[in-house]
């Protein structure tokens, strides 16, 4: 018998990975966590039915929401993460000789715990001396911070059910209150193709604009998201994401990347026409 896992990316568009073993199902006190091992993407992490990453494509997910605001912000030392308990984005920001800490809070103990047992790749770098992990709710951690960070990962699920408060005005507004002078904050932002994605899009996008001074919006095509397809927002207090990135000091640190180029860095900024248009509407 085949078994199969499969995802609604919308009410009428299901995708479906063939499975080889079901290693891990569990469900702890906020969601249910399952990992499959399957033959083209590896292993595979959901929660609550919903893909959160595979070890085919996790790199461009994690490199694209890391290395955009490294490479743009040329004293990013002191970094506060929201979720990523896989690791996956930590692993890319100890990279970084000049990261001095890394706040990761994650409001599950159990995806980290599983991480640490099936992902090994993504959870390789959650003992770094640097690493300093708090199991709370980002809303309530975050409300205690004042001008602490330089940079806020916001790597939370998509925003319906759990973490519909990490997509508000309010947790925007903490986020700004929590950076510095001259502090970065990028979020993932979903996809823009089916209706009810580019809806909360828009929401979310609206409400950074009107949070922040600069707010950009850049892609990536990630194959086991919604249209393969993904957004992030780039929302910042005095560095523009284009004109003030740094590309030769950033190639000069020598990090290898798989997915991530200077060149695409400038290029993830430059958008369709059907997306643009929807960002100018809530803009203005």
């Amino acid at each position: 018998m085949e078994l199969w896992f499969s995802e609604f990316h919308a009410p009428d568009v299901k995708h479906s990975i063939r499975v080889n073993r079901h290693l891990y199902s569990q469900r702890s006190n906020y969601q249910q966590i399952d990992v499959f091992d399957t033959p083209e993407f590896g292993r595979v992490l959901t929660l609550d039915g919903n893909v959160q990453l595979t070890e085919r494509d996790e790199f461009i997910y994690d490199e694209m929401i890391t290395h955009v605001p490294m490479s743009v912000h040329p004293e990013a030392r002191d970094i506060l993460v929201i979720g990523a308990g896989d690791g996956g984005v930590v692993r890319e920001l100890t990279r970084y000789d000049r990261v001095e800490k890394i706040d990761l809070v994650e409001m599950d103990p159990q995806v980290i715990e599983v991480c640490r047992t099936y992902l090994p790749e993504n959870a390789c770098r959650l003992d770094d001396s640097r690493v300093h992990i708090y199991y709370d709710n980002a809303l309530r951690f975050i409300r205690k911070c004042h001008a602490a960070y330089d940079l806020v990962i916001v790597d939370s699920t998509d925003p319906f059910g759990p973490s519909e408060g990490y997509f508000t005005r309010e947790f925007y507004g903490i986020c700004y209150n929590a950076l510095r002078d001259d502090g970065i904050m990028v979020n993932q932002q979903g996809s823009p193709f089916y209706k009810h994605d580019a809806d909360a899009m828009r929401r979310s996008h609206q409400r950074i604009v009107n949070t922040f001074p600069i707010s950009r919006v850049y892609q990536a095509h990630i194959p086991t998201y919604a249209a393969g397809y993904w957004l992030f927002g780039f929302a910042s207090k005095r560095y523009h994401p284009v004109d003030d990135f740094r590309p030769r000091e950033w190639e000069a640190l020598g990090l290898s990347t798989n997915y991530y180029t200077t060149r695409l860095h400038v290029g993830s900024f430059y958008l369709p026409a059907f997306l643009e248009r929807m960002l100018q509407e809530v803009e203005h």
